[in-house]
């Protein structure tokens, strides 16, 4: 069937009739999941640390119902799946010590009768075969047949297994997985309606209300956990390249004032990335944060251009209104095709032309949104700020 609307519709849509009509087929298991850009995890990831596999199925069992309880968050999945039935052998150390028998002997006894050993190859031409020696199948079939094992054949009396271990028949784990370290399991989730922030923020709320086996503890992870993470080192780059911005422009200016004159340009070039993203649908991402670096040093080149002039003509001994005037006037041409050739060549890559073309589009949006929108503030803000912070007299013919 054809369903209109958007893309991102059509997505939502169609996943949600899978799962309700998945839903009712049993022992079946549907992954969902959602490639995304520099990241390999589930959108939301619960790991869970503890010793103890009982206690790992029951933990785990409680996270999952909590998390299944929170509205707009979907397909939740655990690493803690039903395992297949096993023989245990649980040793008697008292018994074994009181008949001077090792524990590691006997335990290796039962393993090679029981799985096998290979002592040594058979040879045939360039080819050698394991020769592997074990028990008859008849004789390890069921538990009566293991418990019989004798476990000391060169002794005088013979000991069989049952009188030194209890065999019983439990399930075993699926998978013993380890996360740093530790014992753990991991709890995948994917989000529908609500973002990773209040997805986040939703779990950890409803965590803390569960009581948890002793000795267990959870950490949330997942793409949330990375997003936060890229966010705050963005966050620094974005500081250190107005950092050094800011240092460059003192050093070749001297003076500590212009260059914070010329630093204006940056929130209002952030004015008109928060209106293009706003309009166009778009979300803060990691390629958002790219463009505004890079807006860190393109934008401020009008404003020096502007400023220099500034400077340029008041040491030539005109009066500071009459060249912050002229200077405007004077710069706007050139300022005006800087950025028009900044703006048209990133056009190509604002349409989304081609396949991944989504990956293209935040940066070359933000760019585009941003310089505009600084370039026509510039010319206002930048003699307006600069009327009234600058009050130092420039030397005439310096």
């Amino acid at each position: 069937a054809l369903i209109d609307g958007s893309s991102k519709q059509v997505e939502v849509t169609v996943l949600e009739d899978l799962r309700q009509y998945t839903s009712n087929i049993p022992d079946t298991e549907i992954e969902v999941s959602y490639p995304e850009l520099f990241s390999m995890k589930a959108p939301i990831e619960v790991e869970l640390f503890g010793y103890d596999l009982e206690d790992m199925k029951i933990a785990s069992t409680l996270v999952v119902a909590a998390i299944q309880s929170i509205p707009g968050i979907v397909d939740v999945q655990s690493s803690v799946l039903k395992g297949n039935p096993e023989v245990q052998i649980i040793y008697d150390r008292q018994r074994l010590s009181q008949l001077n028998i090792d524990l590691k002997t006997v335990a290796e006894l039962v393993r090679n009768k029981i799985q096998g050993q290979i002592p040594t190859e058979f040879q045939k031409r360039d080819r050698q075969v394991d020769i592997m020696v074990r028990l008859e199948e008849n004789d390890r079939m069921g538990l009566d047949d293991l418990k019989s094992i004798i476990i000391n054949p060169r002794s005088e009396v013979p000991i069989p297994l049952s009188s030194i271990a209890t065999l019983r028949v439990r399930e075993g784990p699926n998978e013993i997985r380890h996360l740093d370290q530790q014992r753990g399991a991991i709890i995948s989730a994917n989000v529908n309606g609500i973002d990773l922030s209040e997805a986040s923020l939703l779990i950890e709320d409803a965590l803390l209300r569960l009581e948890l086996p002793p000795g267990f503890d959870y950490d949330v992870t997942g793409q949330a956990a990375e997003m936060k993470h890229s966010i705050d080192s963005l966050m620094f780059a974005l500081a250190l390249a107005l950092f050094l911005v800011y240092i460059v422009m003192a050093s070749k200016f001297e003076s500590l004032i212009h260059p914070l004159i010329i630093l204006f340009t940056v929130p209002l070039a952030i004015i008109g990335v928060v209106i293009a993203l706003f309009f166009g649908g778009w979300s803060i991402n990691i390629l958002v944060f790219i463009g505004l670096i890079m807006l860190a040093g393109i934008v401020v080149n009008n404003a020096i251009v502007l400023v220099d002039y500034m400077n340029n003509l008041r040491r030539g001994g005109m009066e500071k209104m009459v060249a912050v005037k002229t200077a405007a006037l004077a710069r706007f041409r050139p300022i005006l095709m800087t950025t028009m050739t900044t703006v048209l060549g990133l056009i190509p890559m604002a349409l989304g032309l081609g396949e991944g073309s989504e990956i293209r589009v935040p940066l070359a949006i933000t760019v585009i949104s941003g310089l505009t929108t600084s370039t026509f503030l510039t010319l206002i803000v930048i003699p307006s700020v600069y009327l009234l912070v600058d009050s130092k007299k420039i030397e005439v013919g310096s």
